[in-house]
């Protein structure tokens, strides 16, 4: 399981990341997130939600409610021009992390 801090850094590159693969609502986010990490990253409705509606404050995503199948409504969330830039940043960032620790823990580059 991640610390808190390591959880709190990596919401945005995450939430970004699935978002870039098409619109979608809160629970599948944090069902990939935990699929894509093994179980390793496990998230609450009470962790998540608060994290999009900043990134829709900031412009990074967008949303809006859609009819389902069944008729219900559920909010969906998009990624936005903006949030594409800021996704190309966080990714450049987390590499440069990712790169000294390569060095600082003498691992072969797994890229």
């Amino acid at each position: 399981m991640a610390s808190k801090g390591l959880m709190a850094a990596s919401t945005k590159p995450l939430i970004l990341s699935i978002l870039k693969g098409g619109k979608n609502y809160g629970y599948y986010i944090t069902q990939k997130v935990k699929e894509i990490s093994d179980g390793s990253l496990e998230w609450s409705d009470g962790m998540l939600y608060p994290v999009l509606h900043r990134l829709e404050k900031e412009g990074f995503i967008a949303s809006e409610w859609i009819i389902t199948n069944t008729g219900r409504r559920r909010k969906y969330y998009s990624i936005t021009e903006l949030g594409k830039q800021e996704l190309r940043t966080e990714k450049e960032n987390w590499m440069s992390v990712h790169a000294v620790f390569t060095q600082l823990w003498n691992l072969k580059p797994t890229i």
